[in-house]
């Protein structure tokens, strides 16, 4: 067999750097550095060689330079042509490109015996021990990116779980049913926890419903996709529009799909017409479509659920419906803590929480909203800082009318003995 030579890269060698690649891997685990990361790398022109026998690229190192350090995204050899010597030959010829370029350190992590593990320590490059590796990749692939932005989803922000304050109970409830089997599913399987596909909540109107589909989505770190009934049914019609839209979704990796005040297609069939009749059906083909791939959940909301149609609810096609009702006492509590920290101001949580029995999270927020900016009103007339007191927030609720009143709160009560699957 004939010998090596060792050259720098040319876009000319892309296609064959990637065919030895995919063949060089030893140890079946992935490598820290994504293909993409190392093809980027070489589209830039950082220092890049490759070893060719016979016109045939046979292995490759890929460095990216980042100021005066340097990282080694790949070592890879043809499998014929391993412990040879060619590992140490591909590395020698990159670090003396590296070094006299002006690269201070170069750095290089592979999983344990990867191909190319020797050949760095037979150059001296020393193994890094009481090294912690850590990693966390996006759910979103570069190519889902596109499809994401043209059917309106998002990414939301990281954090929202911790930011819902108060409603302990339900974040409890959600993070045991939903969020800890799909965050952890290999774990759920080994003990045969089937994961959920779809979920529903209801409760009065504020109660924070969307505010938890987008906190689920974020925990999970999943895009969070919104369904508006009405703007496919401007575009396709109603049932064509949803079985579009779901056929889309078939093809994301991960996603939390919302649907809001979801008896505008799911309700009753008993006296309806027939085109209510027929969106119906074909969302309830959609779900079953839907639950058959991994990687994503169904959160629907409504205000009623006595509205919805009878087969909606079935087993079957939603794993839990989830009661999300007015905040207790201590939920309440946490809120207004939650308000008042924000606002700088010293007044009694307590006093607040009894002043607001019967108000959702969103007549909280309209309360705190109201005293902040009164506040800054008198700040900005007066020429010194005003602090809300307890005062200013009671006076404020007693003006505002709660959304949930004794009767609203008396119907829930009734849907969550009647309906509630937990």
């Amino acid at each position: 067999m004939t010998g090596w030579l060792v050259r720098d890269y040319s876009q000319d060698d892309l296609e064959a750097v990637i065919r030895v690649d995919t063949e060089s891997g030893t140890t079946g685990e992935p490598p820290v550095f994504p293909l993409s990361d190392a093809v980027a790398a070489l589209q830039a022109a950082h220092p890049a060689v490759v070893a060719v026998a016979d016109d045939v690229v046979v292995g490759a190192a890929v460095s990216r330079v980042e100021g005066e350090g340097a990282w080694i995204l790949r070592i890879c050899m043809a499998p014929a042509w391993r412990h040879m010597g060619l590992g140490s030959a591909l590395i020698t010829a990159l670090e003396h490109r590296l070094f006299a370029g002006g690269v201070h350190t170069v750095y290089a992590v592979l999983p344990q015996g990867e191909t190319g593990a020797a050949a760095l320590r037979n150059c001296d490059f020393d193994a890094r021990s009481g090294l912690d590796f850590f990693e966390k990749r996006g759910p979103v692939t570069p190519q889902a990116i596109s499809m994401l932005s043209s059917l309106g989803a998002e990414l939301p922000p990281g954090g929202l779980w911790q930011k819902v304050a108060g409603m302990q109970q339900e974040k409890q409830l959600i993070e045991r049913r939903l969020v800890l089997p799909l965050a952890h599913p290999e774990m759920a399987a080994q003990h045969g926890v089937e994961l959920p596909r779809a979920v529903m909540l209801f409760g009065p109107p504020g109660t924070g419903k969307s505010t938890f589909a987008h906190a689920i989505a974020s925990r999970l770190g999943w895009p969070f996709l919104e369904l508006f009934p009405a703007r496919l049914a401007a575009e396709y019609g109603l049932a064509a529009g949803l079985n579009r839209r779901f056929d889309e979704i078939a093809r994301l990796d991960h996603v939390l799909v919302f649907i809001d005040e979801v008896e505008e297609v799911a309700g009753t069939r008993s006296g309806a017409d027939a085109a209510a009749v027929g969106v119906v059906n074909e969302l309830l083909k959609a779900i079953v479509r839907f639950r058959s791939q991994d990687g994503r959940l169904l959160v629907c909301a409504t205000n009623n659920v006595t509205t919805l149609d009878s087969a909606f609810l079935r087993h079957g096609r939603f794993d839990y419906v989830l009661p999300i009702g007015p905040p207790d006492h201590s939920a309440r509590t946490a809120l207004w803590e939650s308000y008042l920290a924000r606002a700088g101001a010293e007044a009694d949580s307590t006093a607040l929480a009894s002043a607001s029995e019967g108000f959702t999270p969103a007549d909280i927020a309209h309360v705190a909203r109201t005293v902040s900016q009164d506040q800054f009103e008198r700040t900005f007339d007066t020429g010194t800082r005003a602090r809300p007191t307890t005062a200013d927030y009671l006076g404020t609720i007693h003006e505002t009318q709660p959304t949930v009143s004794s009767a609203m709160a008396q119907e829930f009560a009734d849907q969550s003995e009647r309906f509630a699957r937990i």
